[in-house]
């Protein structure tokens, strides 16, 4: 089997802290060769706090990119991968613990190079089921198996990705879904649609301490960002004609039943062209239907 090596991708905001009480474990799992962790980089997204001369000085055997200015999660992230030298990489946010041998048995499955991306397994979640009812992609978790799984999607808070074709996709949207939410259910969704595979692999613990620097933000504004993503991740990325016929419908009847609803709308709405303009190359490139991905799950 190939012996891959990884690069692991932290992107951060003000996360001084979390990195301090948390950066110890990582360290400890790079120096475990089961692991094979190349690097550690650290994208500080023009953060406040002292998180800058806390790598520095603590931990200086991390690279540190550093942002002029807050520029979101995707942004921060495709930013690591493009600095990144290894085949894999680890995208993990500053709240999750790793187990010291947490990626021995993620590199068995890029033997398929088919696989784009494997999640690890936080306790309490399993394989990410995705469903497109009332008009929506629907998310939901399934069961935590003893064996590996199909996901709908690989969580970006803790999952490894094939770099080349992480490339190949361009990334994360920074563009259309700045500053945070369903980043990774749009790559990962891209990836499928160009007939790609997502995993889940539970023998991978890792710990998510939910304690991302997130919660700074109201938690208004975090539910209408999330719900103006869903919206943009469907017009860019499902093309068949009966769901999105199915989706207008569906977007009717969630403005008529709850009138607050047309304000997310029209907040999508001022992404539209940046969502068109994509979804036109999407379609070009896909290989699979919508239906067909959905009827995995």
């Amino acid at each position: 089997m190939k012996k891959y090596t990884v690069s692991v991708v932290i992107p951060s905001f003000n996360s001084e802290k979390l990195l301090e009480k948390n950066l110890p474990a990582l360290l400890l799992s790079k120096n475990n060769p089961e692991n094979n962790i190349l690097e550690i980089i650290i994208v500080d997204d023009g953060s406040t706090d002292k998180t800058s001369a806390l790598i520095t000085s603590k931990f200086s055997q991390i690279k540190l990119i550093r942002h002029r200015k807050n520029r979101g999660f995707s942004a921060g992230v495709n930013t690591g991968v493009r600095a990144a030298k290894g085949d894999l990489i680890l995208l993990i946010n500053t709240d999750v613990v790793p187990e010291e041998n947490f990626l021995a048995s993620v590199f068995k499955h890029f033997e398929n190079g088919k696989v784009f991306a494997v999640s690890l397994h936080e306790k309490g979640f399993g394989w990410a089921r995705g469903a497109f009812s009332d008009g929506y992609v629907q998310l939901a978790t399934g069961g935590e198996s003893v064996e590996s799984h199909s996901s709908f999607y690989v969580s970006g808070e803790n999952g490894v990705f094939r770099r080349s074709i992480w490339m190949e996709l361009n990334g994360m949207d920074e563009k259309l879904l700045s500053p945070f939410y369903w980043e990774d259910i749009d790559i990962c969704y891209r990836a499928s649609k160009r007939g790609y595979i997502n995993l889940w692999e539970p023998s991978a613990h890792v710990v998510h301490n939910h304690e991302s620097t997130i919660s700074k933000f109201s938690n208004s504004y975090i539910q209408r960002v999330k719900e103006r993503n869903q919206l943009l991740v469907i017009w860019k990325n499902i093309h068949s004609a009966s769901l999105i016929q199915k989706h207008i419908l569906g977007v009717l009847k969630r403005s008529v039943t709850h009138p607050s609803y047309i304000r997310i709308v029209l907040m999508s709405l001022g992404r539209l062209g940046f969502a068109l303009k994509a979804r036109k190359k999407e379609i070009k490139l896909s290989k699979v239907s919508d239906e067909a991905i959905f009827s995995r799950f």
